[in-house]
This record gives structure tokens, sequence and C-alpha cells, in this order.
């Protein structure tokens, strides 16, 4: 009888799993030809260009699902039509989804991929970008970051090929934002489907196991990446399915700061709010409704749509986005609290990251008081009542003091002295609190739970903190990105070592890098540099990190770039070199494990 019963549930649960949905179209593809740059698809043939200097041919703009537009908004991403009777020449990349500004933070928007580019629904396209000659390479897929509502996948990925001998190849994929991509309700998902914007991910991922073998890159082996809602979006395809994928789709994963907002249920009732905020808003009214409300949103013009995006987006609280990813019960099917506890993921290896200051960019910068402080925690997390608040901040302990003049803002090391509950480079204080309390809730807790997830049931884990200063979100994508030199507050030396932990961890599944590269170029002596070239896995009985970070330099200070909303002491060359160590990541900060362990106990009240 507990045969039949366990057979059931299996043959349940498979019938749930997608299937490869290129077959078909793999079929058209004719024999390869001599010339590399030349790639058929079965449904298109693209040709990429090469570049002689760095050795790396690309493909950009290359169409792997069909427009989601008209009867497919809000549906399950579909084929490409086929279309060989011209060769495509992939020089140029294909339009951004449409999306949100990063308001007020033009650089930002640069760094996540986003900026004044054309927009368009028709808009899921992938770039590559392959070492010449490749021939069964490990394969890097990037997905952008953005707040489920902005970016896309217009990023260069030479500094980051080139600092690891061109020893992979590199997919950045484009998917459906805001209401676009994750409209959720009772009604979305009983007349299409809530989360497309993961489901084009997913898709892609499929593309990348039908394909990437025509530009040298090996199916077998590939690694998703991604940073804030990209690190959130690894995060979610590795519970995908309730993580019964095993290594079908990628073996590896590296999140960065991976983004945790509030996860609701599909038809709970804030994001069937917002969903009648944005029908009311695009001219489609319940109380004098000819049609229902999804058939009218699918008959709306894009331009109507994107106006009723930005209004709704625009009314939310500060530092939030309004259309996010749902628990839908089949493809994403528990929270990810919850999942991660258990340890039900996809692939077998993680690298995970939290910056050290991820909080100032999302929370505002006038809590001087407690009071201020509470009625800051009463709106983020209107689900708790006076109590909840209580615990909180027991949690997370203060003075009663406002901010500290700015000299006194300094980082801390993360194991003795003042801690992150109190003092940052960026704030002290009542608003350091906030931003502490903000970072771990929404991006460090995750990071630690998504790291024990991936390191039980045979699985190996990383984890890691990104600690220069300004260690504000998504500054760290200058480090993996490049170029060299391009901020001044980090060093060449550190960008390349960062750049070759990525790098070793995609072609060998551990981070660790030559010692010689962690002792960087420069003629002052590196701090750890051993700790780099010897980084252990993460388990909970001994919960490695490695601090990532610079000592040395000239001392400055100001607001240097949008990563910092306020004032910053920061540090440039000469003099910079860096500085690497190992500790404890559950008692860093003065007891960081037992705060994410109390969040992970909030999360059913959050959700999350």
């Amino acid at each position: 009888m507990l045969f039949l019963l366990l057979a059931c549930a299996f043959s349940a649960v498979s019938a749930l799993l997608p299937s490869q949905p290129f077959g078909k179209l793999l079929s058209e593809k004719q024999s390869p030809t001599s010339d590399a740059l030349n790639v058929d698809l079965g449904y298109a043939i693209y040709r990429g260009f090469s570049n002689a200097t760095t050795g790396i041919n690309t493909w950009r703009g290359i169409r792997y699902a069909a427009p989601p537009l008209g009867a497919l908004r809000w549906q399950s991403p579909r084929l490409p039509a086929v279309h060989r009777s011209a060769v495509i020449h992939a020089n140029a990349y294909g339009p951004q989804c449409q999306q949100v500004s990063f308001s007020g933070m033009p650089g930002l928007a640069s760094r996540m991929g986003a900026g004044d580019f054309e927009m368009s629904e028709d808009c899921l396209f992938l770039n590559v970008q392959s070492p010449a000659d490749a021939l069964n390479l490990p394969v890097l897929v990037w997905i952008h970051g953005g707040g489920y509502g902005a970016g896309s996948g217009q990023n260069d990925f030479t500094e980051l090929l080139q600092a690891n001998g061109n020893s992979f190849v590199v997919v950045s994929v484009q998917y459906r934002l805001g209401p676009f991509g994750f409209l959720a309700s009772e009604e979305v998902a009983r007349r299409g489907v809530t989360n497309a914007g993961l489901l084009d991910q997913f898709f892609a991922l499929q593309w990348v196991q039908a394909y990437i073998d025509r530009f040298g890159g090996n199916a077998s082996m590939v690694t998703i990446s991604g940073e804030s809602a990209g690190g959130g979006s690894v995060m979610l395809q590795g519970m995908a399915y309730g993580g019964s994928l095993g290594n079908a789709l990628f073996r590896s994963a590296i999140a960065a700061s991976p983004y945790l907002p509030r996860q609701y249920a599909y038809d709970d009732l804030p994001p069937t709010q917002t969903y009648h905020e944005f029908a009311d808003r695009a001219g489609c009214r319940i109380d004098r409704a000819s049609q229902p409300l999804f058939d009218c949103l699918v008959s709306k013009d894009t331009a109507t749509l994107q106006n009723a995006s930005v209004a709704v987006t625009a009314i939310k609280p500060y530092g939030t986005w309004a259309f996010l990813p749902v628990t839908d019960g089949v493809f994403i099917q528990r929270e990810p609290s919850s999942q991660l506890l258990k340890g039900r993921v996809n692939g077998r290896s993680l690298l995970v990251s939290n910056n050290a200051n991820e909080g100032p960019l999302f929370t505002p910068q006038n809590i001087t008081t407690e009071l201020a402080l509470r009625a800051w925690l009463h709106r983020t997390l209107p689900e708790f009542g006076d109590e909840d608040v209580d615990r909180v901040l027991r949690y997370y302990p203060g003075s009663n003091a406002s901010n500290c003049p700015q000299f006194n803002q300094v980082g801390t090391n993360g194991i003795v002295g003042p801690s992150a509950l109190d003092q940052s480079s960026l704030a002290t204080g009542q608003q350091q609190r906030a931003n502490n309390i903000y970072a771990e809730l929404t991006f460090v807790c995750p990071s630690y739970w998504l790291a024990e997830a991936y390191s039980s049931q045979g699985r190996t884990a990383y984890k890691y903190q990104f600690s220069a200063l300004p260690g504000t979100h998504a500054s760290d994508l200058h480090a993996y990105f490049g170029p060299l030199g391009s901020v001044p507050y980090l060093s060449a030396d550190l960008q390349r070592a960062f750049m070759m932990i990525w790098g070793r961890f995609v072609t060998r599944e551990n981070p660790s890098i030559p010692l010689a590269v962690a002792a960087g170029a420069g003629a002052h002596a590196t701090t750890g540099a051993s700790a780099a070239a010897r980084w252990p896995a993460f388990s909970v009985a001994q919960p490695c990190q490695l601090n990532i970070n610079q000592t040395g330099g000239t001392a400055a200070v100001g607001a240097i770039d949008v990563y910092s909303p306020v004032d910053t002491i920061f540090f440039t060359e000469p003099g910079l070199r860096n500085s690497f160590s190992l500790a404890n990541a559950y008692t860093w900060e003065l007891g960081r494990g037992d705060r994410c362990d109390f969040w992970g106990r909030m999360a059913p009240i959050i959700p999350m």
C-alpha cells in the first residue's frame, strides 16, 4: 500500500514537471558549418561578431521565446516562430522589457543593465559571449536584478571572461518585469499564469540546455547567477517545482544579495489589491466592466499598461516594488523561509553573498528617534502588532541616541568592537538600526538560509560578505563586471581577485583562488591572502564566511555614487590592498545567525 501511495505521489509530481520544449525545433537544424559565428538554432540562424583582441565571439539579441503580446500576455512563454529565410545579424541588443525607472538613481540603472534604451513587450531575448574556438566549456547564465520591475540583460562580460582566461561561456537573459511579469490574483492564475517572469527565466534555461553546445558550452556544467532580484531569481529557480529537478538545468548557483521581499500566495489580499489597482489605472473597472478584468487588460495597448504600472508603483511604500513573485503552488510551491529550511533545492553547489551595508538604499534616511523607528517598522511590516515590534527591537538593541556626527561613522570589523547593530560607515544610532533591520530581513538572512539549504544532502555551499566600503547594495557589481579602475573605492587588485572568485566557482565549483591573485600585484602587503586561497565550505556546524575587504589607501568623505544615499567614508588609491579573512557567519556582527533564526520564525507572519 505504501508503495502504491508513493508511486501515485511521484506520478502526480512528475506530471507537473516540464519537458524540453525546444526538441521539435532542434530537428530543423542543419549540420554545423565551418563558420563559428553562424549558429543554426533550427528556428533561426544567427550570425555573431568577433573581437580579435579579446578572443571573444558575441551574439546579441537572440530571440528565445515568442513575443508575449496580445493573447500571450500573462501566459507561459511559447516557442519562437521559425524564420530561416535569412541569416539574422546578432550585433545589437533586443529592446528592454517594459519597466519603471530607478528614479533618481541613473548610475544604479546603468549597473543593473537599465537605462535610456528602447523598451517593448517584445523583449524575450538573450545574449551570448563565448571564447573563440570554445568547445565543451562551462557556462555562466546571468539573470539581472532590478526589483523584478527594472533592468535588462545588456551587460558586457568581457572583463570577467578575460580575468579568467576566457575559460567559460556567458549567457545573459531578459524576462518580463513589473505587471507584465509579476501580476497576480486568482483571476490571473485561472486565466493565465502568475510568475510569468520566473517562467521566462526557466524557459531561457531550457533554451541553454538545448542550444549552448552550438556556442561551445557544456549543458551539464551550467551555473546560474544574479544579484539582488537576480539573486532572488536564482534562489527561486533553485526552489522551482519543490526542488525536484536535481541538476537538470544547472549544477551550480551564484546568488549575490538575494532579494526576498514579502512573498504572498497568488490569491492573497495584497497582490489581489495591486491587481485591482493596476486594472483601475488601466481603465478596467469591476463596477462598470462589460468583460472580466483579465480580458480588459489583455485588450489594452502597451502605453496604457505602462502608465498604469508607473502609477501603481509610485503609490507603494518607500523602498518597495509593486509587482513581485508569489507562491503559486506549482512552480513556487512554498515560501523560501520554509522550503530552504528543509533543504529542498535544485543544483548541487552554491556561492552566496551579502554586502556589508545593504539597507540604506531602501530605508528612509531620516529615522532619528525610536518612535520614528517603530513607525517605520509598522509601515514596513504591516502584519506586525506592537508586541511583534517589541520583539524585533529586543533582537536589535540600541541606545536612544539619534545619528552621531559624521566623523563617528566608521565601518565595523564584524567580530569585535561596535557592530552593525548600531554603527556603519553610513549611519549610527536609530538610523543604523533601521538600515540593519532592513538589510538582514531582505538580503542577508536569505543568503544564510540559502547557504544552509545547500550545505546539506550532499551539496556544497560557500559564503562571503563584500565589505569594501561603501559596501552598499549593488556596489559589488563593479567588482565582477569591471572595468578595472572604474570606481575610486575599488583597487584593480581586488577587482581581479573578485572576478576570479566567480570564475573559479563557475569552472571548478570551488571559489578558492591562487595565492598570487589574492595577494595582488601592488607593492603593499595583502592581509589574509591564504583565506581566499583555501576557502572552506559553509556548514551549520562550521559556518565559515570569507570577508572580502580592503585596507590602506587614502581616506575621503562624500556621496561617492548612487549606492550611498548619504555621505560616507571610503578609501582610494594609492595604497589600497586586499584584505581577506575567515569568520563565523553566525557570530558575525554580534550574533547575525540568531537574528536570522528569529526572522525565520517570524517569516510565516510576514510572509517570506
